[in-house]
């Protein structure tokens, strides 16, 4: 199965717009890099028969929170997995810098890749109630 993707640059550890086409074990092996070399990335995935809607995956550590692009263009975030304590803050990389979520959009790096890797084979996102509209 292929997928497009964006990321943060390895050698640099700033965000590369420049899309590219790989598999979907590819784009594993660079998410693997990007946490054990820099420890956090940020990544923009969609499917190759369209632009819409993507994902979008924000990454520190072990959490990440995870937006969604929908079609219509509407913005979600997708609702966290109490892997952060009620009431914290967890910072993770959008474009090139950290930003504080709070917890109830706090994902584990595991889950969100699951999450991932679900609409990757489905092109859909999960379930409308998984989401919280921006």
């Amino acid at each position: 199965m292929s997928v497009v993707w964006a990321a943060t640059a390895l050698e640099t550890g700033w965000f590369s717009g420049l899309e590219r086409h790989s598999t979907v074990q590819e784009l594993m092996a660079y998410i693997k890099a990007l946490s054990t070399g820099l420890g956090q990335g940020y990544l923009e995935i969609r499917r190759p028969d369209g632009d819409l809607p993507y994902l979008a995956l924000g990454f520190n550590a072990d959490h990440a929170v995870l937006h969604l692009f929908d079609n219509h263009g509407g913005v979600s975030l997708h609702v966290g997995d109490d892997s952060a304590a009620p009431g914290a803050e967890v910072e993770v990389v959008i474009m090139d810098e950290l930003h504080a979520f709070t917890a109830d959009v706090a994902l584990t790096i595991d889950h969100a890749w699951d999450i991932v890797l679900d609409f990757i084979q489905t092109g859909e996102p999960g379930a409308l109630s998984n989401w919280y509209e921006l």
